[in-house]
């Protein structure tokens, strides 16, 4: 890190010792630089990192949205870092999938304890959301891993929802590649829709180990036909 550090520090020690919490604004600009005794392009780079994390976010001007307010987005900023080093190829694929795997296996037993969890609801309106007449892979896949992270919070993890999510955000464009590149869409999307339904409604009815069994074959089943068109 460079100069910023005795700032991120700062924030991250408010923020530990509750001096500092969520929907509160860090002191102006000029305070937090005296104060530190650092200077304020340094305090302005450290504001940049902090919203690259997720954690705060800054507004301009004079009502109450202006200044730099502490939010709690963990999800953008893993997603923010995944996308990054997806880029640098040194992240396989095939680990993400297996880190998606686990996951997810986890949080359909868990939530198949709660069969009655207002986000397997929201689960259900995603697939009628994927059945409509002419969508497009698009539209298809950003209600797939909507699914997916709803599924994901109806086990009650945060942490595990928040990688779920950064997940769907970092991946998505390279899922329309493959999807590019795949010889039948329209077979494979039916397919898709089939487990979908059948992971849920293992779920709800409380079979966690078949609803883990139904979304380890689903995902992996998905990178096996996208790594094998994916050139």
């Amino acid at each position: 890190m460079g100069g910023y550090a005795a700032v991120l520090r700062h924030v991250e020690a408010e923020l530990a010792s509750g001096r500092l919490a969520v929907g509160e604004q860090l002191p102006a600009e000029r305070k937090l630089a005296e104060g530190l005794g650092v200077s304020r392009p340094t305090v302005r780079e450290a504001i940049r990192v902090l919203q690259a994390l997720g954690v705060v976010r800054s507004g301009v001007g004079s009502g109450p949205e202006a200044g730099t307010t502490v939010i709690a987005d963990p999800a953008g900023g893993i997603g923010a870092a995944l996308r990054l080093h997806l880029a640098t190829r040194r992240l396989p694929m095939a680990d993400l999938v297996g880190t998606r795997t686990m996951i997810e296996s986890a949080s359909v037993r868990a939530a198949a304890r709660t069969p009655g969890h207002p986000d397997l609801d929201v689960a259900a309106e995603l697939l009628a959301g994927m059945d409509a007449p002419g969508i497009d892979a698009d539209t298809f896949h950003q209600l797939d891993a909507d699914f997916h992270v709803a599924i994901t919070r109806a086990a009650g993890n945060v942490v595990n929802a928040a990688i779920m999510t950064a997940l769907r955000d970092a991946i998505h464009h390279a899922v329309l590649d493959a999807v590019a590149a795949l010889p039948d869409w329209d077979r494979t999307a039916a397919r898709l829709r089939r487990e979908h339904r059948a992971i849920l409604r293992a779920v709800r009815s409380g079979d966690g180990e078949r609803a883990a069994a139904l979304v380890t074959r689903h995902v992996e089943g998905f990178h096996r036909e996208w790594a094998k068109h994916a050139g």
